[in-house]
């Protein structure tokens, strides 16, 4: 017994010093970006943040080398590479020039840049002011309002802003040198295998990582997409790759203007014209009013050229938010599965890593589930009439409800509740659900998120 926790004590020493390892070829300068906090009645706070890229996105070589850890198939270099711990030993993860890595900031503005050459673009996460952690949003009976343009996003692309149960600190602790400044511990509800390291040492065996994922913004110039997506879980959290099937919601209880009936709402020229900037707030209600609460519904209101756009009603449901009954009557069986509200309201009250990325998807069905079919008018592929891609969101707020934008009360129109409706649909008789593709399990045909692999971040940049 005595060896055995001898060698367990060991075993502990060596990953403590041989963490994930931080280059020294590229320093790494995060570029700043100002955000604002919110308060009924006494306005808004700014607030000195940074962005990093994902840690797959970096090169990662050998220390004091410049020998790829990782090749461009995906193989460990098998030299370098012989366990999870003298990998993590041996390998550093390099600083990332933003200016050509597809971000810039500029004030309280970010744009990222899609290359469609290559179909590469970033995924990066707002830092806390110390610049080392990731910052956290407690979204309990709060509001998150960001401007966006994407004008030049078209069909097969999707400029994503969304909130991940990452840990703040990326994992740093105890393994991991490099920690959230350079991008570590990315999850998602799509429990995402390819991440290179996990908790600081290298995801040799592809092990994947699930944790709760709001997706309050996944869109194009064509269609948009409110997604919730819980786990069983509070997350970080491993699972095998094989063997992820029903931890999360993959699919999620989903508000997309064009999938319920509404056609006329979201576009360009419409009644949100997404050939110009517009505000986009997003509210999280709970049952009590208050952030001790437990998450009941989830609000959208837009706002453009100074005119507060309630969000369009569902013809299936007569509502316009996310509630219980709503995801009911539209057949998200995976939210049930999971736990409904209940995930994400943890998820909510411990906080919450904000995730910005702009990608295209390749294959065959494209990025239909949000822009083709019963979705959106697009029609497959992707796009790609201009060189370099761009989507720009600024002007992030958080704070109170209806503190974040020009609120007033001739604006706020009452919410629907379908409890009240003579004609509520019975959910035995929703035979013909727009969604047909919802399911229990995890769809890997309709990626959420890109998967890290398909950059080649991990190589050392030419």
């Amino acid at each position: 017994m005595a060896k055995s926790l001898s060698l367990v004590a060991l075993s502990s020493l060596v990953a403590l010093v041989y963490g994930q390892q931080i280059g020294t070829n590229t320093p790494e300068v995060n570029p700043p970006l100002t955000w604002e906090t919110c308060k009924s009645g006494t306005g808004c706070t700014s607030v000195a943040g940074s962005v990093t890229i994902d840690a797959n996105y970096r090169w990662t070589h050998n220390v004091g080398g410049y020998t790829n850890c990782k090749e461009n198939s995906g193989a460990w270099n098998s030299t370098i590479c012989t366990t999870p711990t003298s990998c993590a030993q041996d390998c550093a993860v390099e600083g990332v020039d933003y200016a050509t890595s597809g971000v810039a900031t500029s004030g309280n503005a970010l744009t990222v840049t899609l290359t469609t050459a290559t179909n590469s673009g970033p995924r990066i996460y707002l830092l806390d002011p110390t610049g080392e952690k990731y910052q956290l949003f407690q979204l309990l009976q709060q509001e998150f309002t960001f401007d966006v343009n994407l004008a030049q996003v078209g069909c097969g692309m999707n400029a994503a802003l969304y909130f991940s149960e990452m840990a703040a600190d990326g994992g740093a602790a105890p393994t991991n040198a490099a920690g959230a400044k350079y991008g570590t511990g990315y999850c998602d509800a799509q429990c995402p295998s390819g991440d290179n390291f996990i908790n600081g040492l290298a995801n040799m065996n592809n092990t994947a990582q699930c944790c709760n994922e709001m997706d309050i913004w996944e869109a194009n110039s064509i269609s948009n997409a409110l997604t919730t997506h819980g786990c069983l879980q509070n997350g970080p959290y491993a699972c095998p790759s094989s063997g992820c099937s029903g931890q999360c919601d993959g699919n999620g209880c989903q508000f997309n203007p064009y999938g319920q009936g509404q056609h006329s709402f979201y576009g360009p020229g419409l009644t949100v014209d997404t050939t110009k900037t517009f505000t986009v707030v997003t509210q999280f209600l709970t049952d009590n009013g208050l952030p001790t609460g437990n998450l009941n519904e989830i609000r959208r209101i837009y706002v453009q050229n100074g005119v507060v756009i309630q969000n369009t009603v569902s013809t299936i449901t007569n509502t316009n938010s996310i509630t219980s009954t709503y995801c009911q009557v539209t057949g998200a069986t995976g939210w049930q599965s999971v736990g409904e509200m209940v995930p994400l309201t943890k998820a909510f009250d411990t906080g919450v890593v904000l995730v910005v990325s702009l990608w295209d998807d390749a294959s065959s069905d494209g990025m239909s589930w949000l822009d083709g079919g019963s979705d959106g008018s697009c029609t497959g592929g992707i796009d790609t009439t201009a060189a370099t891609i761009n989507a720009t969101f600024s002007n992030i707020k958080f704070g109170d409800i209806n503190s974040t934008y020009p609120y007033l009360e001739l604006d706020h129109q009452p919410q629907l509740d379908l409890d009240q409706l003579d004609h509520q649909p019975q959910l035995d008789q929703l035979d013909h659900q727009p969604h047909d593709h919802i399911d229990d399990d995890l769809d890997r045909s309709r990626p959420t998120h890109p998967d890290p692999l398909r950059w080649e971040g991990t190589n050392k940049p030419s």
